[in-house]
């Protein structure tokens, strides 16, 4: 889903749904939102400039992962080691169904911890769910899973604001911070912003960027 973060006040936003229940809109509409969920790859393109900076058969995370279609297939279609993490279990278990033997673990990215660093770090459709206080304090943890080098895709919004979308009809909190922000915050922690299109028409509007690690 696109975020568009439109002028709406904070508290008006969170009125209508509650930024903490992410994990509990996603495993009560696990089957609906997998199943909803497009196949066209329209991400395609993203995937492509993403992947081109990492090693083959480089290590990567997918933050966020879901039943694991299309983003962590294409990715191991690719060649790539896919560690697939995501708050709900109800979608680790479709993914895990689809690839018995693949890597899927429930951790939440707002207290991510797992002792490894990644050559590639997407956060497609996922980062943007956290507050903005919640991706100031994340943005320090994806950089330390980060190898030297390594590249970070998120999904965010065009600009500083909130917005509500939906998830098999229940509504569902998204924000973002604007792009000089995240550049100032990207940089901050060792990192330097190498794209960032807002509402990419090709791609069903969302708003990207990619940065790579500076750290030797």
């Amino acid at each position: 889903m696109a975020l568009k973060c439109v002028a709406i006040a904070v508290g008006s936003a969170r009125l209508m749904t509650d930024p903490r229940d992410i994990r509990g809109i996603y495993d009560r509409q696990a089957e609906r939102y997998d199943s909803d969920r497009s196949r066209k790859l329209v991400e395609r393109g993203w995937l492509g400039h993403f992947a081109s900076g990492l090693p083959d058969t480089g290590r990567v995370l997918d933050l966020g992962c879901g039943g694991g279609e299309p983003i962590a297939g294409w990715l191991i279609d690719q060649g790539f080691q896919v560690t697939g993490v995501d708050l709900s279990l109800a979608l680790l278990d479709r993914a895990r169904s689809r690839w018995p033997d693949g890597d899927w673990r429930q951790a939440d990215m707002r207290t991510l911890d797992l002792g490894e660093r990644f050559d590639g770090i997407i956060g497609w459709d996922s980062f943007f769910h956290l507050t903005a206080a919640e991706q100031i304090e994340c943005l320090p943890r994806l950089a330390a899973h980060l190898k030297p080098a390594g590249s970070l895709m998120l999904t965010v919004g065009p600009g500083e604001g909130e917005a509500i979308g939906t998830v098999g009809g229940e509504p569902i909190y998204h924000a973002s911070l604007s792009p000089a922000r995240y550049a100032t915050l990207l940089e901050e922690n060792g990192l330097i912003l190498t794209a960032f299109q807002a509402e990419d028409a090709d791609c069903t509007d969302h708003t990207v960027l990619i940065a790579r690690s500076l750290e030797a």
